[in-house]
């Protein structure tokens, strides 16, 4: 039977080659309207898009024939994956195609700013020569770091060792085993900041890595430090990193990523203008040789698709299976969940991920439970994305080890799932159940017994069991303007220390967090954002 392959987004020439040579039609849609999109939609059995197509709930709704979307690329923010995965639509990526292009871009930008390259240039075709002021600065025996050593992280590494530099790296995930393999010393984020003469940036941009290299980590910086950022617009905040560049607080940028692309906002053009940045259009990713990769891997996984054939990068194979019992979907958003919070309880690496599920969670889903727990812990860190197949995987390339459990009962709830993760400071656990069919509760964390909903955000504090304990940290809310959805308390004994977790409507800022902080009798504030 004859397929269709919807293209909205430029591709190599050699995806269309492989989809003629195999007799499907290619609908090469590059121009349209939204009402134009939807008409093709109808009629394609398979579709490939890069980033620049937004796949949404109500596109889906009119692709009744459509088996597969191939996303030519490591990201699927730009598809909506739960509306995917409902319609039964496979989506598949390509992670491995860019991994050398964008490492070695990050490389050039490092060097490119390092020597002032194309200001030099600039000024040499202004028909100057100011070679004193050019003098640049050397790699060689200056010390990388390097946030997140993922694909990308790790190809910079072996690659700036060749010019004698000295690599460090903050990684939450990966082992110190791994590290050592590629001459890379793990140290906390902090260490990083204040030690490294260059930083490059390379994680995925979520709730926990947005503007994670803000003007308090900025200034942790030396003054000499220059930072590339090659990964995420959003990662590095934007106005703080220009400020400090104005202040001489920070030598030098190497920019290739943006929070709008194109660049519309005035501090954009500021920080992208200044004589002491570096700055490409998003082009890591983009060398032919990067394109036909991603182009010749994305077109052989929807082709294997149409064919009923195992794909091998699939983004949602194991929650389309999933999707057709209902009854484990609630236990799968739990688990996931779980793994988020682990994950956001501690500040030290995690060695071990341990998965325990008792009473009357159904046994035939314990294994794919396990993993949905790993993917939502690995999901906050991971360079790619993280799925029920290649979550394992991840997890052993990274030297997390992984354990999971079955108990028959021994607690209060009916079903209970508990995740904990070992550091070498000690053990995390957090355990959830499910009531009434459908409503997650997380009911104990460490050794805290207490019910409070996985969603949104959470501000989790000690503080000494005595009255107005409560008081004085809503106030510092209200003030602040951010509204308590919802508050649970969990003790040892009275007058002891106790656990307070309370769900807020809104982001709980920096400066409020370290005000509830100072409050006497209050330790170990922390946010943690789940969903």
């Amino acid at each position: 039977m004859s397929h269709t392959v919807l293209i909205t987004d430029p591709l190599d020439p050699i995806a269309y080659a492989m989809l003629e040579e195999q007799g499907v039609t290619v609908d090469n849609l590059l121009d349209y309207d939204e009402a134009t999109l939807i008409e093709h939609v109808r009629n394609a059995d398979g579709w490939i898009v890069r980033s620049g197509t937004t796949v949404t709930d109500d596109l889906l709704d009119h692709a009744d024939d459509l088996t597969v979307i191939g996303r030519a690329g490591v990201g699927v923010d730009n598809i909506d994956l739960p509306a995917a995965t409902r319609k039964g639509v496979l989506v598949c990526n390509a992670p491995d195609g860019n991994t050398i292009s964008t490492a070695e871009h990050a490389c050039a930008m490092m060097q490119a700013m390092a020597r002032t390259i194309p200001q030099a240039n600039r000024s040499l075709l202004d028909g100057e020569w100011n070679r004193k002021q050019f003098a640049g600065a050397e790699l060689h025996d200056k010390t990388l770091g390097i946030v997140g050593i993922g694909k990308v992280g790790r190809a910079v590494a072996e690659r700036m060792q060749g010019y004698g530099m000295d690599l460090v790296a903050y990684d939450p995930l990966v082992s110190e085993e791994v590290a050592n393999r590629y001459n890379v010393s793990l140290v906390s984020l902090e260490e990083l900041l204040t030690e490294s003469d260059f930083i490059t940036i390379h994680t995925p941009l979520n709730d926990e890595t947005r503007g994670m290299i803000g003007a308090d980590e900025l200034q942790a910086c030396k003054d000499s430090v220059r930072i590339v950022n090659c990964a995420r617009g959003g990662i590095v905040d934007e106005p703080a990193l220009l400020d400090a560049i104005q202040a001489e607080e920070v030598a030098g940028a190497a920019v290739d990523v943006y929070t709008e692309e194109p660049p519309e906002s005035d501090h954009l053009h500021e920080l992208i203008s200044h004589p002491n940045v570096v700055a490409t259009p998003h082009i890591a990713a983009t060398t032919g040789a990067a394109q036909e990769k991603v182009a010749r891997q994305i077109t052989e996984q929807v082709l294997k698709a149409l064919a009923n054939e195992a794909v091998s990068t699939p983004v949602n194979g194991m929650a389309i299976r999933m999707a057709a019992q209902p009854e484990v979907q609630p236990y799968l958003m739990l688990a996931d969940r779980l793994g988020q919070i682990a994950h956001q309880l501690t500040d030290d690496r995690i060695r071990n991920l341990t998965v325990r599920c008792q009473g009357e969670v159904p046994k035939r889903f314990a294994e794919v439970l396990s993993v949905a727990a790993l993917r939502g812990m690995l999901n906050q860190w991971a360079d790619e994305p993280v799925n029920f197949i290649n979550a394992p995987v991840i997890a052993e390339d990274m030297g997390l080890s992984f354990t999971e459990t079955r108990q028959s009962g021994g607690d209060r709830y009916t079903s209970l799932i508990e995740v904990v993760a070992d550091t070498d400071d000690g053990t995390y656990t957090v355990a959830g159940t499910i009531l009434n069919g459908d409503d997650l509760r997380i009911v104990r964390i460490n050794d805290y017994n207490l019910e409070v909903h996985p969603d949104g955000e959470l501000l989790l504090y000690h503080n000494v069991d005595r009255p107005g304990m409560l008081a004085r940290v809503g106030g510092i809310l209200a003030d602040a303007d951010v509204n308590i959805g919802a508050l649970a308390l969990g003790r040892e004994a009275r007058g002891e220390m106790a656990l307070t977790a309370i769900s807020v409507d809104d982001p709980v800022p920096e400066a409020v967090q370290r005000s509830i902080a100072n409050v006497k009798g209050v330790t170990g504030v922390r946010i943690v954002r789940i969903g």
